[in-house]
């Protein structure tokens, strides 16, 4: 026999679930960065009917979490949530960590260099850094978020992690992937396989025509970034692609030992804290 549910628990489930559809609505506005979305895609790609859009929409306007521009009637993330991030202060910020490293990369190779961060499924752009190279290959700006495997930093992400955490991401994302040119769960599955296999990510022409990219993350086992190397698909051949890896990985190695110290001396303020007190 069904266990009856309380009031007090439906109303808990009833309150999770509206976190829920809200927290998603927040991710698909910011799945465009600062390009926006019209109430048409936001409910096309969240599954939502477009009058519970409208309704939320309107809500999370008076609450300043989102904006509407009314000229162009699309919706972009609200200036309280610009406010909150202020006050959000990681041990350290990855795209000051990294940002060195951007751009010593960028001088060698004289492609764009991005750094992407892990967002529980998903990654996100947070810096950047363009060589000198005439033509530039960029599809990503900064604040832009995609499911993890698509672009090479959330792909060699799924390549870091353990292989069931990989594939209970793929199995999540799958639907979502749909929305990106040749993406589908077996070609990440293809592709993360040979990423593991050759030490770094590599995609052609996946996202962009014409564009690909190395992508390597940091830590392996649980990565919380990662770096690509974007550049016309013309100058990713397989021999200049390893001398890019070689760069990539020692400027990666560099930024994992940064993240150990830092760890370490926080860890380590916080044991004379406790022993002061």
């Amino acid at each position: 026999m069904a266990e009856k549910q309380s009031p007090q628990g439906e109303s808990t489930r009833t309150g999770t679930q509206s976190i829920e559809r809200v927290v998603g609505m927040l991710r698909v506005v910011a799945s465009r960065g600062r390009r926006g979305m019209r109430i048409g895609e936001i409910a096309a790609t969240s599954g939502l009917p477009q009058s519970t859009c409208a309704r939320m929409l309107a809500r999370l306007e008076i609450e300043g979490l989102v904006d509407r521009d009314v000229a162009t009637r699309k919706y972009f993330l609200g200036p309280l949530l610009h406010e909150l991030g202020l006050l959000a202060r990681p041990r350290y910020r990855l795209s000051d960590l990294c940002d060195g490293a951007l751009h010593r990369l960028a001088d060698v190779t004289q492609d764009t260099l991005y750094l992407s961060e892990r967002s529980g499924m998903e990654a996100v752009c947070t810096n950047r850094a363009l060589g000198d190279f005439p033509i530039k290959a960029m599809p990503l700006d900064i604040g832009i978020r995609r499911p993890l495997g698509v672009g090479a930093g959330g792909l060699s992400m799924l390549c870091a992690m353990p292989e069931a955490e990989a594939e209970a991401i793929i199995q999540a994302n799958g639907h979502r992937y749909e929305k990106f040119a040749s993406f589908t769960a077996d070609f990440l599955r293809e592709a993360v396989a040979r990423g593991r296999a050759q030490g770094y990510a590599f995609l052609d022409s996946a996202v962009t025509p014409g564009t690909g990219a190395i992508g390597m993350a940091f830590p392996k086992g649980n990565p919380v970034g990662a770096i690509s190397i974007a550049a016309i698909s013309g100058r990713l051949g397989a021999d200049r692609r390893e001398d890019m890896a070689r760069e990539l990985r020692r400027e990666v190695r560099k930024i994992e030992a940064s993240m150990l110290g830092t760890a370490g001396s926080a860890t380590a303020a916080s044991d004379e804290g406790v022993e002061g007190d």
